[in-house]
């Protein structure tokens, strides 16, 4: 998978990479540390199965954030016998995230035309919870050009550089690189078709999750065969119809020689390309995909395939265990999702679906006409499909930390899963015990990579024969059964580096995520034979015919070296296209008539095949070659001479172009004669220059072309006035100005022509433009937009119509506007102040477009920040047509001297928080956001303190001193909370003091105990000598907790998230000796117990990832 897009984008999860240019000294290297060597694999050709060579390595840089250098390359090491390097730009590589690059180290000493070929995961180490470390994978052909290859928005700065989040401890980063080097011929000449007989899917953007599910899907040959047989019409459009795009896919899998794209399926699906480019979670899109084509099937001799294949049944049971009472419900399923974490492999996670819940002391069952009983609660399986679809819970996530985690350990899944085993312990009383519940492995569907992307493939035996096929995209290769299997259980791995270095073990970051089981007595229904005969003749002609046309442009492609293209402008087209199509220069040329000639065909052969087809004898005909001037116009520069219209094509195409182009261009010059007739065109000396006419009229702002002549270099302007009048259909003695259209880039250049100078004088030649016009008089010269010729050209090189989109409906265009490039920021506001009827324009905010994600730029455009509107569209080096508005309450400038906080008010006796909003100018302070918010906030009473403190991950890590400036208070990654001053810390004791108080759950999670705090932490004032029994009674009023809850809490003290448990006994006060401790955060009382509290529907942005957004299939 891995999306290659050469340029940055401004997404915070993109998975996009950038080649740096290497454009600083190469010597600021810090030491790397090689914790293993690589293994000197020996990688024969064409055998995939066996372990090309790899190897992991750690770089430790220290005093990273001291760090003053734009990029920074780690020592060499060695892969595969080549030598590779990591590079990071420490402060980002242009873009507010850490960048990061694989380096080929040698590549400026390596040989011409070198090229080599490697997998590679680039992380992040988090230093506190490992499972935390950021990793992203990907794969790349490194050459000359493409030395380096990675991560330009590998992970946000703001998160590396916090130093609660883990990433950076005592100013230690650690980076690691794994590598696997691949053959270069063995990757770029496999032919996958020849190789397997099967052939893969194109990745369009981040899609290897839907190819990954789509061939999984087409290897179930009964399912195949039912999309084949749903009804489609020779009328529909694959784009459309989602059956149709289906069908066509799954044609050209079966009868194709290259991998197949699926554009036209995720069109249909009516997803845009932000959409596709976005991972989606495979099983939601196997979900809703299946429910489309089931809808789909409805009412067609299909009707029920996809229940008849993937739909299960299970019964929810409580029974009651003292009085006969049972409750049922029957529920259906398509897929099962099954629990990894705590489990060693599908065996495992079965027993736990069916385990039985005892539902008895505070939790007892409300039977109907019994009252509160104690009862057993489960689920067993009334029956099982004959294709099983077993999600693994590879994803979860982690309440504690507000964000999505994945899973690595060790599952293991076995090539013949038996549910009946034991007797059927996982059958309800009324399954049929007839139908033998024994499944045998189709197919295995891997992630590999972290939560936030990565890159999914699958293996699959589609004839369930002891032969794997790994489907990676367009690639498929054969592979063995340890490969499919064991290989992606997930877990550790213990590699042995070699000479003087201990083993140690390393995460798998590659694991089954989904399992395709097929029961063996239906084997022969599903894995059955798909021919032509199950296609619609009306498909299969199509598909032919696309076939054909992609085989002719082939093989057009393959001949083109024994054709010249011979593009032939004439006077039509310049009258058919100027003014309308284009007003610089004379033609189009991908507009003309186009022939596709032999190159050795003699230009004469040609010249008598276009007579013959304008019907015009050859001996009236002349061709002009064209020339490019170095002023970027492109202009008819001479005739052909007659030893040239001799040679052949290909000669004559050598002359025209110095470049290697396959193209001829030429202009066909045919003269007319009194009667409208051809004639021979007249002979062409030295002193004959070839000029063209366009005509421009102010008041219609219309420019055309009447004609072309040719005038003598000695002759004047003067001379032709009364011809001009002719051409244009003026009075011939009507008063007329010219000028020259001289160029348009990077700036229009048109100068008038003095009517008394000779030709030679005013430096005409052949192919030159003359635009000549009635002149304005001065009195109307007002009410003219554009009065003159190169006014005109001016405004038609600078406008731009620009599409205007609400922000808060960013996929919807508006209302579009004509403006200039030229036009300053005032005066784009105005005219979008005009168009809304607003009066003051200083109110609008313009954000620009990112033309990578489809998605406005996170960062809107500051009062006056930019110059012209040219520098609101440019993106990179793309330029958009579209801007996002937004109605402001307050003008800009007076906005951008404000600071807006948002505040989390915590009532002190009512269970309520409100976010507020703040707004005050930058330079004020906590005090002054503390008065704001008194004004807007119910108070417990009319003199109570308030207080402003910095959450975050539930701990208390600030309070803000009232004289604070609010400018440098960030709210993007931390809740601010706003609360009132109890009265007894106002009240304090000399040898009273104020602690921290936390809740917290433990979490054993690799075998590592884990602290994990929930909830809303607070201030509590403990006396000395205070038993922990007075102060429990004192946290239990105030958290208001009913005795029976209260009494299974536990109470410890922690210091840097070691718990030390407390007796009611003990005098707490003790432990916190140390009063003004650095990081008073990490030293807190503890509350241990169940997080049972709903979640508060502010989630006050603990978490800024943007999580996936749900599979949506709009067709």
């Amino acid at each position: 998978m891995t999306v290659m897009t050469p340029a940055p984008i401004d997404q915070p999860e993109d998975e996009e990479m950038l080649v740096p240019h290497s454009d600083l000294p190469e010597n600021n290297h810090q030491p790397m540390e090689v914790v293993a060597q690589p293994e000197t694999a020996n990688n024969v050709e064409n055998q995939p199965v066996e372990d090309p060579p790899s190897s992991r390595f750690t770089w430790r840089i220290d005093n990273f954030s001291r760090m003053n250098t734009k990029k920074l390359y780690s020592d060499i090491f060695v892969v595969g016998g080549y030598k590779w390097r990591v590079l990071i730009f420490p402060k980002g590589n242009n873009v507010d995230h850490l960048s990061m690059y694989l380096d080929v180290a040698d590549s400026a000493s390596l040989p011409y035309g070198w090229s080599r070929y490697a997998q590679f995961c680039l992380g992040v180490v988090n230093q506190i919870h490992n499972k935390y470390s950021v990793r992203k994978d990907t794969q790349h052909q490194f050459n000359a050009r493409e030395s380096d290859w990675g991560f330009t928005s590998f992970m946000p700065l703001s998160e590396l550089y916090d130093p609660s989040r883990g990433y950076l401890v005592n100013d230690i980063l650690i980076i690691e690189a794994e590598v696997l080097v691949r053959r270069v011929v063995d990757y770029w000449t496999y032919d996958s078709k020849k190789e397997t007989g099967y052939v893969g899917l194109k990745n369009q953007g981040a899609t290897c999750y839907m190819n990954s599910l789509l061939q999984t899907l087409y290897h179930i040959p009964y399912f195949r065969k039912a999309v084949y047989h749903m009804p489609t019409t020779e009328n529909d459009l694959p784009s459309q119809s989602i059956p149709l795009a289906l069908q066509s896919l799954f044609y050209k899998l079966q009868y194709s020689d290259n991998s197949v794209a699926t554009k036209e399926l995720t069109k249909s699906f009516g997803w845009d390309t932000y959409d596709s480019f976005m991972q989606h979670d495979v099983q939601e899109l196997n979900r809703v995909l299946c429910e489309k084509l089931e809808d789909k099937m409805k009412g067609t001799v299909v009707e029920g395939t996809i229940q008849k294949l993937f739909e299960g049944h299970h019964m929810n049971y409580i029974e009651c265990i003292n009085v006969d009472y049972k409750s049922t419900r029957k529920e259906s399923f398509y897929d099962l999702q099954l629990d990894v974490k705590g489990c060693r492999d599908v065996y495992a996670s079965f027993d736990k679906y069916v385990e039985v819940e005892r539902l008895e002391g505070d939790n007892k069952y409300h039977a109907e006409q019994y009252g509160l009983q104690d009862a057993k609660k489960g689920v067993l399986f009334i029956d099982f499909p004959p294709v099983l679809q077993l999600q693994l819970k590879r994803f979860e996530y982690d309440f504690m930390r507000d964000t999505m985690v994945k899973i690595n350990d060790r599952y293991e899944f076995p090539l013949q899963l038996d549910l009946d085993r034991e007797n059927g312990k996982y059958l309800s009383p009324e399954a049929d015990r007839s139908v033998r519940n024994l499944y045998t492995l189709h197919s295995v569907l891997v992630h590999s990579g972290g939560v936030h992307g990565g890159h999914y493939y699958a293996f699959i035996r589609p004839t369930l024969s002891d032969q794997w096929y790994k489907f990676d995209d367009e690639r498929v290769t054969k592979e063995d059964i340890k490969r499919a299997l064991e290989e992606q259980y997930g877990g550790e791995e213990e590699t042995n580096p070699g000479f003087n270095n201990t083993p140690f073990k390393f995460t798998k970051y590659s694991n089954a995520y989904m399992l395709v089981y097929i029961r063996e007595s239906d084997r022969d229904k599903i894995i059955c034979n798909v021919d032509e005969q199950d296609i619609a003749e009306h498909l299969r002609e199509r598909l032919k015919k696309e076939q054909e046309e992609k085989e002719h442009k082939k093989k057009e492609k393959a001949e083109a070296h024994l054709y010249t293209i011979i593009k032939v402008a004439r006077d039509e087209n310049l009258v058919e296209q100027i003014g309308k199509d284009i007003y610089f220069d004379l033609v189009d040329h991908d507009k003309v008539r186009s022939f596709r000639i032999q190159k050795q065909t003699p230009f004469n052969v040609f010249k008598e095949e276009v007579a013959k087809e304008i019907g015009i004898p050859v001996q009236f005909l002349r061709f002009w070659l064209w020339a490019k001037r170095q002023n970027h116009t492109y202009r008819p520069n001479r005739p052909l001479t007659p030893v040239e219209e001799t040679q052949s094509v290909g000669q004559l195409r050598e002359v025209s172009n110095k470049v290697h182009n396959a193209e001829l261009k030429l202009f066909l010059e045919v003269e007319l004669g009194l009667d409208l007739r051809p004639i021979a065109p007249p002979d062409k000396t030295k002193d004959d220059i070839l000029l063209f006419f366009k005509l421009y009229d102010p008041e219609k702002e219309e420019l055309r072309y009447v004609g072309r002549l040719f005038v003598k270099s000695t002759g004047k302007a003067a001379e032709i006035l009364s011809k001009l009048n002719e051409m244009a259909g003026y009075a011939p003695e009507e008063e007329i100005d010219l000028y020259e259209e001289i160029k348009f880039e990077p700036n229009v250049m048109c100068e008038p022509i003095d009517k008394k100078f000779t030709f030679r004088a005013c430096q005409l030649e052949d192919g030159d433009i003359v635009c000549f016009q009635k002149p304005t008089p001065v009195e109307n010269g007002e009410h003219l937009r554009y009065p003159d010729v190169p006014s005109f050209l001016d405004y038609v090189h600078n406008r731009q119509v620009v599409h205007f989109r609400s922000l808060e409906k960013p996929k919807e265009d508006d209302f579009s506007l004509e403006l200039s490039k030229l036009h300053t920021y005032d005066d784009v506001v105005e005219r979008v102040a005009q168009q809304l009827g607003l009066d003051d324009p200083s109110k609008i905010r313009l954000t620009s477009h990112n033309c990578y994600s489809q998605q406005p730029k996170p960062q809107p455009i500051k009062y006056r920040g930019v110059e012209r509107l040219t520098d609101m569209l440019v993106h990179y080096n793309q330029t958009s047509d579209i801007l996002y508005y937004e109605v402001l309450d307050i003008p800009l400038p007076e906005l951008q001297g404000l600071k807006t906080l948002k505040v989390a008010f915590h009532h002190a006796t009512k269970e309520e928080v409100v976010i507020h909003t703040i707004r005050l100018p930058k330079q004020s302070t906590v005090g002054d956001v503390i008065n704001d918010l008194k004004t807007k906030v119910e108070l417990s009473h009319p003199d109570a303190e308030l207080r402003l403190l910095e959450v975050f991950y539930h701990k208390i890590y600030k309070v803000f001193p009232h004289s604070e400036k609010i400018e440098n208070i960030n709210d993007q990654y931390w809740t601010l909370r706003a609360e009132e001053v109890p009265d007894e810390e106002k009240n304090l004791g000399p040898n009273d003091r104020v602690i921290h108080v936390y809740h917290f759950t433990k979490d054993t999670a690799q075998n590592q105990m884990q602290i994990q705090n929930f909830g809303e932490p607070f201030f509590l004032v403990i006396h000395e000598g205070e038993t922990l029994a007075e102060i429990k009674a004192r946290v239990q009023k105030k958290l208001q907790v009913a005795d029976e809850e209260f009494a299974k809490w536990k109470f410890a003290f922690l210091s840097l998230g070691r718990p030390e448990y407390l007796q009611d006994s003990d005098v707490v006060s003790s432990r916190f000796q140390r009063r003004d401790v650095y990081g008073a955060w990490e030293q807190y009382l503890g509350l241990e117990h169940s997080d049972s509290a709903p979640k508060r529907a502010y989630a006050a942005n603990q978490n800024r990832h943007t999580f996936e957004k749900p599979v949506k299939i709009y067709n």
